[in-house]
């Protein structure tokens, strides 16, 4: 697949199968994607930084189906440690800080490439 790039975690394969040659789908999923996404990470940040686990369990909980909508597998079953994690209290939270950071870091790091090909499908439209 041309809009992947394996060393991301970014596998667009399974959107590209719903949307069924859809360019406006590709383009509105990706941007919902890119609008909520920085939004729970702030979110998870914020709290692990409060140790407000609650929180970050709940955000984790809620970006945790988005990664495995965009494909992003290992991301996914980072963020569900970091979850799990949470919802036991924090009990190590400087694990804890470091795996989200490693999500959060390879997260962003996609935004750039769907950017892209947001972009390059909007000029379809």
């Amino acid at each position: 697949m041309p809009d992947s790039l394996p060393n991301q975690d970014l596998d667009l394969a399974f959107l590209y199968e719903i949307a069924d040659g859809s360019d406006e789908f590709i383009v509105d999923s990706i941007t919902m994607f890119l609008d909520q996404t920085p939004q729970l990470l702030d979110t998870i940040t914020s709290a692990i930084a409060a140790r407000d686990w609650v929180t970050a369990a709940s955000a984790s909980h809620k970006l945790k189906p988005n990664l495995g909508f965009f494909g992003m597998p290992q991301s996914q079953a980072n963020i569900q440690e970091v979850e799990i994690w949470c919802k036991s209290g924090g009990q190590n939270p400087d694990e804890i800080t470091a795996k989200f950071n490693d999500i959060k870091k390879v997260v962003t790091s996609n935004f750039v490439q769907l950017e892209k090909i947001k972009a390059d499908r909007e000029a379809n439209l």
